[in-house]
């Protein structure tokens, strides 16, 4: 089913935005070389290729029906590339077992200072 569908996917792309849509103008050719032959019995196909494809589009009787061949006209498809980045798929429910080595916290005795110390700071001044 994916393959089906990256084909018809791939192939509704290229139709939409290239000049390959003009193959479904294939069957046109056989029957203007089939008109051609009836004009002219000694006429190949690849004689019918040269004068309708190498020599340009010269304006004669059957025109029109020239014009209606594959990849005579232009269709003026514009196609526009813009790449698009799919970034890799993201683990978000894997669990992670992450060790944090536990820390002991060392005050040295000499670095503490009692709060009943720090209390005298804010008594007022004494006399002598």
């Amino acid at each position: 089913m994916k393959k089906f569908a990256a084909i018809f996917l791939l192939t509704a792309y290229l139709f939409s935005t290239t000049e390959l849509h003009q193959l479904l103008r294939l069957p046109v050719v056989f029957e203007h070389f089939a008109a051609h032959q009836q004009k002219n019995k000694n006429i190949s196909f690849l004689q019918f290729l040269d004068i309708h494809y190498m020599h340009g589009s010269p304006k004669d009787k059957d025109y029109s029906e020239d014009m209606k061949l594959p990849f005579k006209t232009a269709d003026n498809c514009a196609s526009m590339v813009s790449p698009v980045v799919i970034p890799p798929v993201a683990h978000l429910l894997e669990n992670h077992i992450v060790h944090i080595p536990e820390k002991e916290l060392y005050i040295p005795k000499d670095e503490l200072i009692p709060s009943s110390y720090l209390s005298r700071v804010w008594q007022p001044p004494k006399s002598c």
